[in-house]
């Protein structure tokens, strides 16, 4: 398992060096400031969870837990399947990044999602990204990071 991992991880790091010189894709992925962009089609690919700051856990996406989001240049949808469960996942809203901050509002989302919106429809985030990789940083009241999604860039 421990091999598994780490051939995962290893990929995952390859992915996020590629550099792609395709100036077809380039416009896609890159804004006016010529500084990587959300916009697009991304699958997440694991998660880490963390304690004094530092990853202690981390589980990888597999066929039976997938989570896709699709980013507009204002609107953001995800959809999470997990067939181990009959509850439906996913959202619409809007997002913002400010620095290295990901904000999310939504609108709406599936009738399980919609009693969390009820509450707070805001979602905030750190944010690192790279041009075919991102992360989104779950903190807790202090600051101190709690949960990272992992994801790569498909589209």
């Amino acid at each position: 398992m421990k091999f598994y991992f780490t051939t995962l991880l290893v990929a995952f790091f390859l992915i996020s060096c590629k550099n792609d010189k395709m100036s077809d894709n380039k416009t896609v992925m890159e804004n006016n400031d010529n500084q990587p962009s959300l916009v697009g089609v991304w699958q997440m690919v694991g998660y880490y969870n963390y304690n004094d700051n530092k990853i202690v856990d981390s589980f990888m996406s597999s066929e039976t837990y997938k989570q896709i989001k699709i980013y507009t240049p204002t609107k953001v949808m995800w959809s999470r399947l997990n067939k181990q469960d009959s509850t439906d996942w996913f959202g619409f809203g809007n997002y913002k990044i400010t620095d290295n901050t990901l904000t999310e509002n939504l609108v709406y989302g599936s009738n399980t999602m919609n009693k969390t919106i009820e509450k707070n429809n805001e979602f905030n985030f750190e944010l690192v990204l790279n041009e075919d990789t991102y992360n989104q940083i779950e903190l807790d009241e202090n600051g101190d990071r709690i949960l990272s999604e992992n994801y790569i860039r498909i589209e």
